[in-house]
């Protein structure tokens, strides 16, 4: 199965100006605002909006909820109207395509930490949520809206008909061989980082940002090579 060389990379969990713009400074793809108010990292669809309005053209911004209702998305999408969406709750297939609408998502799927992530069965998944953009892969952990924790990649599945994005636990020194692992397995391959980048939670650290992106990088030419 073939992939793209590039690695599109997210930044997620912003609640600063000064950590949108070195993201922007570093090069990544996009960036996450979390609307989820019990994560350390909620911001308000105000705050999402003030802050997506500093990105360039052609940079996407990301809004993560957790069982949000319809009102309530289509709400920050009026105020973010350029932005994908992210469900990490327990949104069903019908309830993400109909919360969408014709909006891109990204459906999250927590895989069990150590051996028991050897039973969900991803392939599955993706075909229960094949109207999503991609499924990004995260540590099930207590809670939602991501832990920061690792899942053994090595228990995923060969070959995944899907565009994966690799989540949890992720940092410059991992991430690179994460993407070893994770793209041959599937049609594409993106990574998000959100506490792997931080200086503290919510406040992120700019020099760990353009190390994530230059490990991720390094991993690409590597993979040409």
């Amino acid at each position: 199965m073939t992939s793209a060389i590039r690695t599109r990379i997210k930044i997620c969990g912003l609640t600063r100006e000064q950590d949108v713009d070195a993201v922007i400074a570093a090069g990544a793809d996009a960036v996450g605002f979390v609307l989820y108010e019990q994560s350390p990292r909620h911001v308000t669809p105000q705050r999402a909006a003030e802050l997506a309005r500093r990105l360039p053209a052609f940079m996407t911004p990301v809004l993560l909820v957790v069982n949000a209702s319809a009102e309530q998305i289509q709400a920050a999408c009026a105020l973010v109207p350029n932005a994908t969406l992210q469900f990490h709750g327990d949104e069903t297939p019908g309830q993400c395509q109909a919360l969408a609408g014709t909006r891109p998502y990204l459906r999250a799927a927590r895989i069990p930490l150590g051996a028991a992530g050897r039973d969900f069965d991803l392939v599955k998944y993706a075909q229960q949520y094949s109207a999503a953009q991609a499924i990004l892969l995260d540590a099930h952990v207590e809670g939602f809206g991501g832990g920061g924790k690792s899942f053994e990649w090595s228990h995923l599945p060969p070959s995944v008909d899907a565009h994966l994005v690799l989540s949890g636990g992720l940092t410059p020194a991992n991430v690179g061989d994460g993407i070893r692992q994770l793209r041959p397995r599937c049609k594409s391959l993106a990574v998000d980082v959100s506490s792997g980048v931080e200086a503290s939670k919510g406040i992120k650290d700019a020099g760990k940002i353009h190390q994530f992106v230059a490990a991720v990088r390094a991993a690409d030419a590597n993979s040409a090579g």
